[in-house]
């Protein structure tokens, strides 16, 4: 058995060290994903295989959850989890070299096959670093783990907006265009000659909720691919990053073996089939069962906006280029809200917050179904990101928080629950996009919505009937107390 290691005065900067870098690190890894993914409707729509990849992706990630974690964790410890795992997602890269179904398909499996063990091994870094350095500071561990995940997605939701200013401005550039200059010259004289002026396309026929992907209704100029040459320079980028950032954990954090002594492996948790009995064995809690609607609606809604927002209504009607900029847009607020949205719970509670994002929800949905797509209403593509981006955040913190509070001692099931269905939710989202209209789309969308929020406070009602059946109790036996 190893001696325990001393820690010296400077030990709480070094543990901020590895956190920093390791925030680092995944804000260069998810630059490239979150990058790639977004373009991946819009750019590889040929037998529609961005979507199909990007469903294969959260379909292997519901497998990895459940049965790669401990296993991988076991072999490799947390630090080379994260770093051999960050090697996985470079496939899915690389295939935007030569994008075909048959080469994005398997690439977007690996990087599901590398998301559980990535995630579940950034979890479990962060909690032990927290032991040690709460011995240090007096901290309580409870209140240094809230701090170093803060810490943590703080970096990791800026990967929103890198990837997306890197996208969008190789795309806007005039990169492996063709130049015609017969056209520059001659084409601007016969206008000038006939009095001509070129129709203005009406986008809002074929575009936003009156796009279909199967149909060839919406051949305009804006959802024509760029140049190979933008997609591989951008992929080439992409790839560096992760190099990159595989780099950075393998060189500028420290093993776990340097926190262990006199604690548990961290790895000796459940087995895939143990986690996965324990995982549907959960199910049988109505408070889960509650849960599941809102639960799936969080996937389906971050899929259609991942792939039929920024294809049906960004790409479709102001253009493939300016997707980016618009996902910059949903990435900033998605980063503000999650910490306004906690400050305010604070004050206000839960619930009111939550009917906040409801509504916010139901006014963006509601204006899909109705607004028709103008590249002149360019603000309102921006608008609607960031109405997206602030819902998105409350629905994915609060709901991921209520998971916990609601089962205490049972937490790993309830966050595996949350991570099977949300990814559930997804991959429906995105394997019937290439065969729903995004009409229907969002009326599913709506529907499911509704029930979701409705699962939801029906455990705030029985959560509040409880607690007040439990303070008369607590009462009574008071009363009685004081009569004797």
């Amino acid at each position: 058995m190893p001696s325990p290691v001393v820690f010296g005065t400077h030990e709480k900067w070094r543990i901020n060290r590895n956190i920093f870098v390791l925030g680092f690190a995944f804000m260069v890894q998810f630059t490239a994903f979150h990058g790639a993914a977004n373009l991946q409707s819009s750019v590889n729509t040929d037998a529609a295989a961005g979507t199909f990849t990007l469903a294969a992706i959260y379909f292997s990630l519901i497998l990895s959850n459940v049965f790669l974690p401990a296993l991988v964790i076991r072999w490799l410890g947390c630090k080379w989890t994260v770093a051999v795992s960050f090697i996985a997602y470079m496939p899915f890269i690389a295939a935007q070299f030569y994008p075909h179904l048959h080469t994005l398909v398997p690439a977007g499996m690996m990087v599901g096959f590398g998301g559980g063990p990535l995630w579940c091994a950034k979890c479990t870094y962060l909690s032990v670093v927290a032991e040690p350095y709460s011995k240090l500071s007096g901290v309580p561990a409870e209140v240094l783990v809230v701090r170093f995940f803060g810490l943590f997605f703080m970096f990791y939701q800026m990967a929103q907006i890198w990837g997306n200013l890197v996208s969008s401005a190789i795309l806007s550039s005039s990169l492996g265009e063709v130049t015609s200059y017969v056209n520059e010259t001659l084409v601007p004289q016969a206008e000038a000659l006939f009095n001509y002026t070129e129709p203005t396309p009406d986008y809002g026929a074929t575009c936003g909720v009156n796009f279909c992907s199967g149909s060839d209704a919406h051949e305009n100029t804006n959802l024509q691919p760029p140049s190979p040459l933008k997609i591989q320079m951008i992929a080439g980028i992409y790839l560096a990053c992760m190099v990159l950032a595989c780099i950075l954990v393998a060189v500028g954090v420290d093993t776990l073996s340097r926190y262990n002594s006199g604690r548990q492996p961290t790895a000796h948790g459940k087995s895939g089939l143990q986690l996965l009995a324990v995982t549907l064995r959960q199910l049988r809690h109505k408070y889960q069962l509650l849960l599941l609607p809102v639960i799936g609606y969080i996937g389906a809604e971050q899929a259609f906006m991942a792939a039929d927002f920024t294809q049906a209504f960004v790409g479709c009607a102001y253009g493939i280029p300016n997707i980016g900029f618009v996902m910059i847009c949903f990435g900033v607020f998605n980063a503000l809200a999650a910490p306004i949205a906690g400050a305010v719970v604070k004050l206000t509670g839960r619930f009111p917050v939550m009917v906040t994002a409801l509504l916010l929800n139901l006014c963006l949905l509601s204006a899909l179904l109705l607004w028709r797509p103008d590249p002149e209403q360019w603000i309102v593509f921006y608008l609607l990101a960031a109405i997206w981006g602030t819902a998105d955040a409350v629905w994915l913190v609060q709901v991921n928080a209520l998971s916990g509070i609601l089962f205490p001692g049972n937490e790993e099931a309830a966050y595996s629950n949350f991570r099977l269905w949300e990814a559930t939710g997804s991959v429906f989202s995105y394997a019937s996009a290439p065969y729903l209209c995004v009409r229907t789309r969002l009326h599913i969308l709506l529907g499911l919505l509704l029930v979701g929020f409705s699962g939801y406070t029906t455990i705030e009602v029985m959560e509040y009937k409880a607690k007040k059946h439990h303070h008369k109790e607590r009462n009574f036996e008071l009363v009685s107390k004081t009569e004797q």
